[in-house]
C-alpha cells in the first residue's frame, strides 16, 4: 500500500483514510445491535489476531520519536467474530497488561495484552460482552448502545468502577466491575441543560479522570464537537458531584475523540481530523494541571499531529498507565464502524516525553 502522496494525486492508502472516516462521520457500523456472541454478563470468549506494525511511519522505518511521543510498537487487530469491532472507548490496567474497550454497538471488551520488552505483541484471552441499561435491561436500538468513551473511575479491571459516555441519547453511566464481569449502570451522573443539546452523533466523546491534585478524582467529559460559534469546545467538569463548564480552544476544525489523566493531574485530549482531499488525521494535545478548572478556557500544547502517512486509522480511544521504569506510556486504539473493507483496528503504544 501506498504511503506517500503523488504530485497532486490522493493516495490509495489516503482514499481508504477518507472512505474510513466517511464512514465515521455518518455512524453507519454494520455490526448487529445486539452482537450474538455479548449476550451474557461474564461474556463470549473471542480469538483476536495481531499482526505487527513494524515502524509509525512506513516512510521512515527507523524513527521512533514523533513530537513528544517515543513509539513503542503497535498491531492491527482482526477476530474471526463479526462483533468485534467499533472501539471508540479505551482503558488499560495499571501496569498495561489489561486493557478494556468500549464499542459504538454497545459492546465491551476485556483481554490481556502480551509483550515482547517494551512492543506490544498480541491480545490473548479475550472476552466480548454487551453493556446493559439501568436494572440489567438489554440496549436494544442504536441510539442507546452508541458508547464512545470510558474511564476507570476507581480500582482496576477486575474490581472497580467505570464511567461510560453515550452519545445519541447523551447520559454517562456508573458501572461496576465484579470479578472482570461489567454490571449493569447503578445510576446516571448529573449532566448540564445544555449537555442535553449537543448534536446527536457529536456528544459525549470523551471521558478522563483527574488523577492527582486538588481535582483529583474529578471526572472532565468533552463534546465531539458542541461549539456553536464560539471557536472552543465544550466541555465539562465535575467537582463534588457538580458539573462546570470548562473549554477547549478549536484548532484547525478537529473533532474530539477522547481524553486521558496523566500521573500529574493533566490530561492528553485526543482529536480527529477528515478532509476527502487529505485524508484522516489525528492530533493530542496536553493540557498542564494548573490550567484545568471550572471556567477554564484552554489551548494546551500539541504533543504529537500526524496525517495519513502515518500507521493511524480513525483514532477514537485513549488510555494512559505507568510502564515497569516509571514511564509514562500511551495507548491509542481506533474505531472501524465494522466496515473491515476500508478500515482497521489499530492498537499503538507511545511513551511520552517529560
Amino acid at each position: 500500500m501506498t504511503h506517500a502522496m503523488g504530485a497532486g494525486g490522493i493516495t490509495r492508502r489516503m482514499l481508504l483514510g477518507g472512505l474510513a472516516a466517511s464512514a465515521c462521520t455518518a455512524h453507519a457500523p454494520l455490526g448487529l445491535a445486539q452482537p450474538p456472541e455479548a449476550r451474557e454478563g461474564t461474556g463470549t470468549p473471542i480469538a483476536i489476531n495481531a499482526r505487527t506494525i513494524a515502524g509509525f511511519q512506513p516512510g521512515r522505518p527507523e524513527a521512533t520519536r514523533f513530537g513528544d511521543l517515543e513509539f513503542r510498537g503497535g498491531l492491527v487487530l482482526s477476530s474471526p467474530s463479526e462483533d468485534f469491532g467499533g472501539w471508540s472507548g479505551l482503558v488499560m490496567a495499571a501496569d498495561g497488561k489489561a486493557l478494556l474497550a468500549v464499542s459504538d454497538a454497545g459492546s465491551w471488551l476485556r483481554a490481556d495484552v502480551a509483550y515482547a520488552g517494551t512492543r506490544p505483541t498480541a491480545l490473548t484471552g479475550a472476552r466480548l460482552g454487551s453493556l446493559r441499561g439501568l436494572r440489567g435491561r438489554a440496549l436494544s436500538a442504536k441510539r442507546e448502545q452508541d458508547a464512545e468513551a470510558v474511564a476507570l473511575l476507581e480500582g482496576s479491571l477486575d474490581r472497580g468502577t467505570l464511567l461510560i459516555g453515550f452519545e445519541r441519547l447523551h447520559r454517562i453511566g456508573r458501572f461496576e466491575i465484579r470479578d472482570g464481569r461489567i454490571e449493569p449502570p447503578s445510576e446516571h451522573l448529573a449532566i448540564p441543560d445544555e449537555a442535553r443539546r449537543m448534536p446527536r452523533n457529536q456528544g459525549f466523546e470523551a471521558l478522563a479522570v483527574i488523577r492527582a491534585g486538588p481535582l483529583g478524582g474529578s471526572l472532565v467529559a468533552f463534546a465531539e464537537r458542541f461549539t456553536r460559534g464560539s471557536g472552543y469546545h465544550t466541555g465539562w467538569i465535575w467537582v463534588a458531584g457538580t458539573p462546570h463548564r470548562l473549554q477547549l480552544r478549536d484548532i484547525d476544525g478537529f473533532n474530539i475523540t477522547d481524553a486521558a489523566g496523566l500521573p500529574d493531574g493533566g490530561l492528553l485530549v485526543l482529536e480527529r481530523y477528515f478532509r476527502w482531499t487529505e485524508g484522516v488525521s489525528m492530533r493530542i494535545r496536553r493540557l498542564q494541571p494548573g490550567e484545568i478548572r471550572p471556567g477554564a478556557r484552554l489551548t494546551g500544547r500539541i504533543v504529537f499531529q500526524g496525517d495519513s502517512s502515518y500507521e493511524i486509522d480513525n483514532m477514537e480511544g485513549m488510555a494512559v498507565h505507568r510502564g515497569a521504569g516509571g514511564e509514562t506510556v500511551v495507548t491509542l486504539i481506533s474505531d472501524d464502524n465494522f466496515n473491515r473493507l476500508l478500515q482497521r483496528t489499530v492498537l499503538l503504544q507511545f511513551g511520552l516525553a517529560g
